[in-house]
């Protein structure tokens, strides 16, 4: 592996390694025959059904993979599968979930989806990548994955072929008889065929595809946005981007005799392209446990132990994993971890030292979006970790901080905040999503695709995310970033996240409001915390003038705090506060997302009556609204 510990070092491995002369292989395909080549033997992937550190595992080599991928991809095209069309899969991780990952991306164009979307936001997937096969689980006790995707083809007339896995296979004991009598059922109302995924693979062949591999690169991958800033948009990967974020991993990080814990969705960038391509490239072997990853039973409980198990030697998290696993003890020998990697999220400073002083073990940030396959930058693992940056950018990849100006973009000064502009093998130049529409200014000079973050690079290199331009509270047309806030309240000891977004004012706009989680077990008043932030925050226009104590923030599956749901609950109890104050009956009874229109307010056609009334209160507040039977 190389040294990264500088830009030098970067420049040098550039110049030694240059792209796309370095690029391993030309297809998926081909990268994991290499893989089977020359590691066949060694562990690839290990799942465990549930988190116990004794709790059966399952383990493939890499000979074993490649004959079941070959095996997917085979049954792909025999469903009709070309090189062109999609094959979608919305399963939790499991042994089969990479399957029909890489399987799919042989095939045609694999499509992974989020299995807690809603059924309407999963079918609005599907028709958008116009998936013909769909792979998914067959129901099962304790989830509504089989449910929602039955409802969610019924809406997605192009789908003709379901697949299902049954994870009953996992079951042993008693439990493996209770199961098919308290199954659910699952009502159908699509005309797809339904197939059980596994029995249709045995029935392929496993040493050689039925058809030629792809010619070079192309399309192979449709992923969703799961972000916090609204509906779901879908990006376009190509083989190319996909190789070089495993090529990434394997230049810098992985050797074939690393074991790396990923409890991350396989559905997300983060898992596929920075872990399980990099596990491609290196011979490294990754480690799933539990179908639901950090969010399965007993996770953060056993975590440790699971280290200790596998003999981990890199930790994959997120900032809300790491909050989760400083409320538990070390309780297990973690001496073999060489490093811990945290992206998805900003990760607050009092969290990082937390993480150290717990465990010993060094915690490197990162950065990617999957606008960009992934990858854009990390912090050097042999060289100096800037507390709070993402480090400085991967071989290959180019940043560049920019603003508008009347005379075009305009690259920032040193440290001089702007938008985050890149430029790698993972970009899709012009076409980064399936809807043209989306790709409007979407790229500056063409080449720079404009990722919605704002940062800095400091005299040194290296980058520093500021907050997201969708994220900016805008009081009063002074711009506050809402980090400025959420990092106070994160260095509080009884706080374990704050999401800060901007909540309506019929005066200034918005007005800065948090919503905090507490750390299990604690107490404290909300005031103490307001007070604290007003002490500790040194912008007083983004001291907060709303805090709010919830159970739990809402979260998106890799961990990122879910901004469209906070600015929901903040626009219902502004309104209706203003409502009330007023002595009118309506009220808002929903917040909605539209396309078009962004979050509107919709109010109980009950109170009509007083129409003229809502419309001069709510009329104050630039968010819209309607009566909840609107059209």
């Amino acid at each position: 592996m190389a040294r990264f510990a500088s830009i030098a070092d970067i420049r040098e491995i550039e110049a030694a390694q240059p792209w796309p002369a370095s690029l391993p292989a030309q297809t998926i395909y081909e990268l994991l025959g290499q893989a089977k080549d020359k590691y066949g033997a060694l562990n690839a992937i290990s799942f465990q059904m549930f988190s116990g550190p004794a709790a059966k595992a399952e383990t493939v080599t890499w000979a074993q993979l490649h004959a079941r991928v070959t095996q997917a991809a085979n049954l792909f095209r025999s469903l009709g599968v070309g090189e062109r069309d999609t094959v979608a899969f919305v399963l939790p991780n499991c042994s089969e979930t990479p399957v029909a990952l890489l399987g799919g991306m042989v095939a045609g164009i694999v499509n992974p989806v989020n299995p807690l979307l809603e059924p309407e936001q999963i079918a609005a997937i599907l028709r958008e990548t116009k998936a013909k096969v769909v792979v998914t689980l067959r129901a099962f006790p304790k989830t509504d994955v089989a449910q929602k995707v039955a409802e969610a083809v019924a809406l997605a007339p192009n789908v003709e072929t379901v697949l299902e896995v049954d994870l009953l296979r996992y079951i042993t004991g008693v439990k493996r008889l209770i199961v098919p009598l308290v199954r659910p059922k699952v009502a159908v109302t699509h005309k797809a065929k339904v197939l059980d995924f596994n029995k249709a693979l045995d029935q392929q062949p496993k040493n050689a595809l039925t058809f030629a591999d792809s010619a070079g690169d192309r399309v192979a991958a449709y992923f969703h946005t799961g972000g916090t800033t609204g509906m779901p948009k879908v990006a376009q990967h190509k083989y190319s981007g996909m190789i070089y974020n495993g090529w990434i991993g394997h230049t810098l990080l992985f050797g074939s005799d690393d074991n790396v814990i990923c409890p991350l969705p396989l559905f997300h960038v983060f898992a596929v392209h920075v872990i399980l391509m990099a596990m491609i490239c290196s011979g490294a072997h990754v480690i799933l446990p539990t179908p639901q990853g950090y969010r399965g039973e007993g996770v953060f409980d056993n975590f440790w132990k699971l280290v200790e198990r596998w003999q981990v030697t890199f930790i994959i998290t997120v900032p809300t994993a790491i909050a989760a696993m400083m409320q538990r003890p070390v309780n297990a020998d973690v001496s073999s971890v060489k490093t811990a990697f945290s992206g998805s999220a900003p990760l607050p400073v009092e969290l990082f030292h937390r993480f150290e002083r717990a465990t010993g073990v060094t915690l490197i940030e990162g950065y990617g979006l999957t606008e960009a396959t992934c990858l854009v930058s990390c912090n050097p693992v042999d060289g100096e970790k800037k507390i709070g940056s993402v480090g400085i950018p991967f071989p290959h990849t180019e940043v560049r901080i920019l603003k508008d100006t009347p005379d075009g973009p305009m690259e920032c000064a040193v440290d001089e905040v702007g938008e985050i502009c890149i430029d790698n093998p993972g970009v899709f130049e012009g076409s980064t999503y399936t809807e043209s529409d989306k790709n409007i200014d979407l790229f500056h000079y063409d080449i720079f695709l404009r990722t919605g973050d704002l940062g800095r690079i400091d005299a040194d290199g290296y980058l520093w995310i500021t907050g997201r331009a969708k994220d900016l509270i805008i009081r009063g047309g002074h711009n506050i970033d809402p980090a400025e806030i959420e990092e106070v309240l994160a260095g509080h000891e009884a706080v374990a996240f704050a999401g800060a977004i901007g909540q309506p004012d019929a005066f200034a706009g918005e007005l800065p409001c948090v919503y905090v989680e507490l750390v299990d077990g604690a107490i404290v008043p909300e005031a103490d915390l307001l007070a604290f932030a007003a002490e500790h925050i040194p912008e007083r226009a983004a001291i907060p003038k709303y805090l709010e104590i919830v159970s739990e923030l809402p979260k998106t599956a890799v961990g990122k705090i879910f901004k469209p749901d906070l600015r929901k609950m903040a626009i219902t109890r502004v309104y209706n506060a203003a409502l009330a104050d007023a002595g009118l009956t309506a009220r808002v009874t929903v917040v909605i997302e539209s396309k078009k229109r962004g979050l509107v307010a919709q109010v109980d056609p009950a109170a009509r009556s007083e129409d003229e009334q809502v419309k001069r209160i709510l009329g104050e507040f630039t968010r819209p609204w309607e009566w909840a039977d609107a059209t």
